[in-house]
């Protein structure tokens, strides 16, 4: 085949595959700002006759968007904190210190990624139960403070940092706790970046745990509030759309933003040690 035709018919093809998984999340847009009762109309209209921003203002106004934005906001910015302090330290420590049972205790971490969360949520909400953190945001937070692929990934990529830098941190007299921070931490900041986005998107779009554990509306996530939305709302589709609008276009632009250092961190990751 001709090189400029492969290249022409390739092109295409991906230019093909990005408008399909483009159009859904366009026309979600195009619905979010038609008047009530327009979208449901046939065949749909794929741009609003009058735009207007009413569904939006009905959300914040009347259906309290604005309290579960916050809400969204905090847990997923707490997780990500504390869940990159806790995996950038374990996997470091697996990666480069010595201790009885390593690879062993790796290995059995490794194992439970074969386990189905779903498995763990009964004993888990059982804990939090006892514990009194059932409809906190604390019951959110506590679990996703450190993962296993987190783990596994800053390991990776910590064992391609040289040991001689560390020994001779060690020689001229540094503690573990301030070459962790003075040179360590440095060298991983693509992945802290790659596990940082990854964590923040996984936490914002969670739905099923933060169903389970927040009881109180007050407490909801967009996710959450979205799906209680759908059950008094099922038939207003513009604001339905809005509402879908709000919850995908914060990580999407973020995401979007960053993707170049979550692919960069992803490869590097792979590929070290």
């Amino acid at each position: 085949m001709n090189p400029r035709l492969a290249r022409i018919l390739i092109n295409g093809l991906l230019l093909g595959a990005t408008a399909v998984a483009l159009l859904p999340l366009l026309w979600m847009l195009s619905v979010s700002f038609m008047s009530p009762g327009e979208a449901s109309s046939l065949p749909p209209p794929l741009l609003p006759t009058h735009p207007t921003l009413g569904n939006y203002r009905a959300l914040f106004a009347q259906a309290g968007m604005g309290r579960y934005l916050v809400n969204s906001l905090l847990v997923s910015s707490a997780i990500t904190v504390l869940s990159l302090a806790s995996n950038l330290m374990a996997g470091y420590a697996f990666a480069k210190l010595r201790f009885a049972g390593r690879e062993r205790l790796f290995q059995a971490l490794i194992g439970a990624l074969v386990i189905p969360a779903q498995v763990a949520m009964l004993p888990l909400f059982l804990l939090l139960k006892y514990l009194g953190l059932v409809d906190s945001y604390a019951g959110v937070i506590v679990p996703g403070m450190a993962t296993i692929f987190g783990i596994y990934l800053v390991r990776q990529y910590a064992r391609g940092v040289p040991d001689e830098l560390l020994e001779a941190a060690r020689i001229d007299g540094a503690g573990e706790w301030r070459i962790f921070r003075q040179i360590v931490l440095p060298l991983l900041k693509p992945i802290m970046v790659t596990l940082a986005i990854f964590t923040f998107l996984a936490a914002w779009n969670d739905f099923m745990w933060p169903l389970i554990v927040l009881t109180g509306q007050e407490h909801y996530t967009l996710p959450i509030a979205l799906a209680s939305l759908a059950r008094e709302h099922a038939q207003d589709s513009e604001l339905m759309m809005a509402g879908s609008v709000i919850t995908v276009l914060p990580v999407l632009l973020l995401f979007l933003a960053l993707q170049r250092y979550y692919l960069e961190g992803l490869l590097l990751g792979s590929v070290k040690g």
